[in-house]
Formats: C-alpha cells, sequence, structure tokens
C-alpha cells in the first residue's frame, strides 16, 4: 500500500545538517548531481534553485566536467595557508635533535630562536620527526676487539685433545630487590619493601662450554675469590691435558696472586677477552636468568642467598648450556659443535693425531676420570680411525 505522503517532512535541524553536508564532505556528490540535472533538460538557473546555490556555480562545475570529465569534479590541490613556523621547521628541529641532550619542548623553543608559534603547535610538529624515548647506553668498544677475538681463537685451535674450555664471570646480588616488569592486577599496583640498609654478594661463576658443567662461589670481588673458582675449576677434571679459563679485563684477573697461582699450575690457561665486551661472554646470559629469577623479591639476607643456590640447584647442565648459547660467542672457533668434547679439535687437526691417541697415559688418565665425557662422534665423522670402547660400550665415560 502507498504511504500517504511522498514528500520529506523531517525537523529543520536535520535539513540543515544535510545542507551542511551537501556543502562539506558530499561536495563532489552534489557537483556530479548538477551534471546530472543538466543532461535532462534543465538550466543553470534552475538547478541552482533546486540546489539553493548560485548559477555560477553550476554553470562552473559543467564546464568543468565539459572539459575534464568526472575527475574535474573534484577539488584541486590547493596549498592553503602557510605552516606556523616556516618550511624549515622541520629541518631545524631534525638538526637540533642530531646533538645530544635532554631536549623538552621548551628548551627546543628556545634554541630555535622563540617562534611565534604555540607549544602544542610545536609539539605537533615535533612528532613529525621524532618520538619520545631513551638513550640506549652502549659500551665503549674496544678498538682491537676481533684482533682479541681471533687470538683466542687461535689458542683454542692449538689445544690438546680432552682439553677443557671454560667461560667465567661474576656479577654482583644486592639485598635490595631487582624491580622487573610484570603482570598485576589493574586494582592494586603491587609494592616491594626495601631493605634498611643494602648488602652485596659477589657470585663467581665457570661454564664449561662444551658439557654445560656449572661451577660457582660466593664471596668478594677479590683475586683470592678468583683463585679459589680456579682451584675448583682445576679439581673437576685435574688430570686434563689443558684448562683453559676464558674470562674479561677484569682488574682483579691480572692481580699478582692469580699468575703466582697459574705458574704453579701449568695445566691452567686464563685468557682474556676483548675490553667492554660483555656480549662475548655466554656467562653474561645465566645471569640475566639469575637477576630474572630473584626479580621483585623482598627477603632476609640468609633468603637472599638460599635463592641463588636454589637457581643453580634447579637447573642441570643441559638447561644452563642451552640459556648461555656459548656456541654463539666469537670466542670459538669456527666449526664448533656444542656435542664436542674438545671445541678445537676440527678436521683437520683430527688427522694428524695418531691412530694410538687412545692408548696415550694422559687420555687414558683423562678418561678413566668419573668427572670427564669423551665425545669421540666428531672424530668418527672426520677421522677413519675410533677409540675402543670401554666394557661393551661407547667410548664415553
Amino acid at each position: 500500500m502507498r504511504p500517504v505522503s511522498v514528500f520529506a517532512n523531517g525537523p529543520e535541524a536535520s535539513i540543515e545538517h544535510l545542507r551542511t553536508h551537501l556543502r562539506g564532505q558530499w561536495r563532489q556528490a552534489l557537483r556530479a548531481m548538477m551534471v546530472l540535472l543538466s543532461v535532462h533538460g534543465l538550466s543553470p538557473a534552475q538547478i541552482a534553485e533546486l540546489l539553493d546555490c548560485g548559477p555560477s556555480t553550476v554553470r562552473r562545475w559543467i564546464g568543468r566536467f565539459n572539459q575534464h570529465g568526472p575527475a574535474g569534479l573534484a577539488d584541486r590541490p590547493r596549498p592553503g595557508r602557510p605552516r606556523i613556523g616556516g618550511p624549515r621547521l622541520l629541518d631545524r628541529i631534525a638538526a637540533l635533535l642530531e646533538r645530544a641532550g635532554p631536549w623538552t619542548v621548551p628548551r627546543l623553543w628556545q634554541y630555535l630562536g622563540r617562534p611565534k608559534l604555540s607549544p602544542r603547535t610545536l609539539y605537533r610538529r615535533l612528532r613529525v620527526v621524532a618520538i619520545w624515548r631513551r638513550p640506549k647506553l652502549v659500551a665503549r668498544g674496544d678498538p682491537d676487539r676481533w684482533r682479541a677475538v681471533a687470538a683466542i681463537a687461535a689458542r683454542l685451535r692449538e689445544l690438546p685433545c680432552g682439553a677443557l674450555v671454560w667461560a667465567t664471570d661474576e656479577t654482583h646480588v644486592h639485598l635490595l630487590p631487582h624491580v622487573r616488569a610484570t603482570w598485576t592486577l589493574r586494582s592494586r599496583r603491587p609494592e616491594i619493601g626495601t631493605p634498611g640498609k643494602n648488602r652485596q654478594v659477589t657470585v663467581f661463576g665457570a661454564l664449561e662450554m662444551t658439557t654445560g658443567r656449572w661451577v660457582y662461589r660466593l664471596g668478594r670481588r677479590c683475586a683470592a675469590d678468583f683463585i679459589a673458582l680456579l682451584e675448583q675449576i682445576r679439581l673437576v677434571a685435574p688430570t686434563a691435558p689443558a684448562i683453559v679459563v676464558i674470562c674479561d679485563n677484569d682488574s682483579i684477573y691480572h692481580a699478582h696472586a692469580v699468575t703466582d697461582y697459574l705458574n704453579k699450575h701449568p695445566t691452567m690457561q686464563v685468557l682474556f677477552g676483548a675490553r667492554y665486551s660483555p656480549h662475548d661472554n655466554p656467562v653474561e646470559r645465566i645471569w640475566a636468568a639469575l637477576k630474572t629469577f630473584i626479580a621483585n623479591t623482598a627477603v632476609s639476607w640468609p633468603g637472599r642467598l638460599r635463592q641463588i643456590h636454589a637457581f643453580f640447584r634447579a637447573r642441570s647442565p643441559a638447561e644452563l648450556l642451552t640459556a648461555a648459547a656459548p656456541w654463539t660467542s666469537p670466542w670459538l672457533p669456527a666449526g664448533y659443535k656444542r656435542n664436542f668434547w674438545n671445541a678445537a679439535l676440527g678436521a683437520e687437526r683430527a688427522w694428524r693425531l695418531p691412530a694410538c691417541w687412545w692408548a696415550l697415559p694422559e687420555y687414558q688418565a683423562s678418561m678413566d676420570s668419573p668427572l670427564t665425557l669423551m665425545v669421540c662422534s666428531a672424530q668418527r665423522s672426520v677421522s677413519p680411525f675410533r677409540a675402543p670402547s670401554r666394557a661393551g660400550g661407547e667410548a664415553v665415560t
């Protein structure tokens, strides 16, 4: 059934809203309507009366359509009002931000010569070329880093079969809790109590970079505790032909007491990595896992020490090896495999070994040690000879 009335009968506000849109975001549709009404034979004056505009406006858009087609009904590009601050304002801001400094909006406004624009306008211009964030601390770096790394790799290639390679480092753990971001309830922000007086313990740790064997001790940052760690490392495999400990360039590692200890134990060698290159040391990743484990916990001092011991006791050598990922360290020579006992044993060196290498006294003693793991898969893959098995098993002790 037909409606009683077919005429629009809306409120005046709605009609005015439609007129506003026809002169705003729908203006291109209004121009197309002028063209269609002209095609149906209406004069510009009649179209202007229907669409509530001037006849000259109708003639202009019909002429634009006849000249350029439908594309002529779009707005032509217009420069508009010049931007406040001048056309080179963004370049000047970028040049200032290239210089180090605590740049804020008021400080930039002063260095720009106090231009006639509001702080909010300067902030909008600033967001075009910049972002608010903290700078990143970067280690100073050693200009001879790659030379030091190459020297370590060369020394490791010359190690005898059965040698142990350890990476060592130290870190400091405080009674004051390490605070890290974590998921919390929206209604309550967690609060962690602080101690009245802070305390510190130095954790020395050493990782055997092929088996994941971990040795650590708690003490002070001094040469005596580092020597005690070296003695722990030596006692792990006292019959090993060579034990190499790679560390950074901390002053305690260069102490005279450390040199005297190494002179008394010629099988022990200490190699120093490049300065200001902590990312080369795989033990740093174990420290990161330790700090995450004890983060956001306020405990007593004995409780903090128990946390450190619990972290290491709960992790197997395989887990520590995976966390440290020593095979990514530039210290190790090319061709190193994580499952090989001797990281320096490559194809060219295996061929130079005597066919009876397993019968030599030093290697027999190493195999007799219950703490020694001789993985011969490396040599079976590159050498025609093979070590004999023990009691019908593989050559693994």
